[in-house]
């Protein structure tokens, strides 16, 4: 099992959902309102009167099998437009209860 952690601009929102639904990954946990900047390139996403965008975070455990579908949808849409931005971080879950 593998926990991926997605951090991604508010306006990706519906199509988070999106994939979350077309690769049949039920169980998630989305937080709304996350503040941050992108390591590389990324503008701060503050809520404020200058950096008025937010994002939000989302984050889900799947079976090893479905990480590689996932990754892939999520680079597909940073692709679509590279200046909002989407993340994604994987690391083991060792148990789960």
């Amino acid at each position: 099992m593998k926990s991926v952690m997605i951090i991604f601009n508010q306006a990706n929102s519906e199509k988070m959902e999106f994939v979350f639904d077309n690769l049949q990954i039920r169980g998630y946990t989305w937080w709304r309102e996350v503040q941050g900047r992108g390591s590389e390139t990324g503008e701060p996403r503050k809520g404020t009167h200058t950096w008025p965008e937010m994002n939000s975070a989302a984050i889900t455990v799947v079976p090893d099998e479905k990480v590689d579908a996932l990754l892939d949808a999520i680079k597909k849409l940073d692709e679509i437009n590279t200046e909002i931005g989407v993340r994604a971080f994987v690391w083991n879950i060792e148990k789960i209860y």
